[in-house]
């Protein structure tokens, strides 16, 4: 019998407090609904994606800004259930976190209002030297950009892969992306003077990341490999509830990468992530389906 390794991950970037709620559509004005049912979680793409990692057997550290207003409780409370480690980049500040108020319909989609980590931008000089420390794997999102373009350049000294959640685009990207062996970004990511898949693949490219996907939802994968852009089908399934489904994609491409082909980690991820699209909320998955 093979007994799978352990590893170590380091998720860089937003931590968010997410109410999230089942409901038949999302409200008009002045209308007032009662939800079927609701979940409070810890969000953000990094967290989800660490949760994910390490729901597969691994160790996962998030760096990012928590804080300790009462409301935090409810993201640490929630992140020790999954045995992840809370690196906070500013553990003083008494300001609440960023919340996310979630409305997911009985066809699956969701509607989300958020405030992200605009308020809560940290300062590299909140870095520790060992944060690197034994770490197999590093994730970021880019809602923590100065830290994050710090964390990629460790990491490239040290021969650790990075990958980034490129859900869109956002500042500062242009000066991350040169530390980056995996972009995985989604169909909202665009470079800028980029309107098509094919001139991100292009502009991306050009910067010289090895590795490069575009994820389209329930529709085929973009990738680049040997310089042609190809397509990986995802499964068909039906979907109760796309929320973090790319965050959950992430970290379990982090998890595969490190031991699979990138083609073969793309295709393990994308069925993870579909697992977790037929279940309500971010975290039902995995109590309905053990590792």
């Amino acid at each position: 019998m093979t007994i799978k390794k352990s590893f170590k991950g380091l998720f860089v970037g937003l931590i968010t407090l997410d109410l999230i709620y089942l409901a038949e559509s999302p409200p008009q004005n002045n209308q007032k609904l009662v939800a079927d049912d609701y979940t409070v979680a810890s969000g953000g793409p990094v967290t989800n994606a660490a949760v994910s990692f390490s729901h597969l057997g691994n160790n996962a550290k998030i760096l990012g800004v928590v804080g300790c207003h009462p409301m935090t409780q409810l993201i640490k409370s929630d992140l020790a259930n999954y045995k992840i480690e809370i690196v906070d980049l500013n553990y003083t500040t008494e300001n609440p976190p960023p919340v996310s108020s979630i409305i997911v319909s009985k066809t699956g989609k969701r509607a989300v209002i958020s405030i992200n980590a605009v308020k809560t931008q940290a300062n590299i000089q909140a870095i520790s030297s060992d944060i690197l420390q034994d770490i197999d794997i590093v994730l970021i999102d880019g809602h923590q950009m100065e830290v994050g373009c710090a964390i990629a350049q460790l990491a490239q000294a040290k021969n650790i892969p990075v990958v980034i959640d490129g859900g869109s685009w956002k500042p500062g990207f242009d000066k991350l992306l040169p530390f980056v062996n995996y972009a995985i970004c989604s169909a909202n990511f665009y470079p800028p003077n980029c309107q098509t898949s094919a001139e991100v693949f292009a502009y991306l490219n050009q910067i010289g990341i090895p590795h490069i996907a575009i994820t389209h939802g329930e529709n085929p994968i973009q990738y680049l490999s040997q310089n042609e852009i190809k397509l990986l089908n995802v499964p068909k399934i039906q979907a109760a509830d796309t929320l973090g489904a790319g965050d959950i994609f992430h970290g379990a491409f982090c998890n595969h990468v490190l031991q699979e082909t990138f083609t073969t980690a793309l295709e393990q991820s994308a069925k993870v992530a579909a697992l977790s699209c037929q279940f309500f909320g971010t975290r039902r998955w995995m109590e309905e389906v053990k590792s």
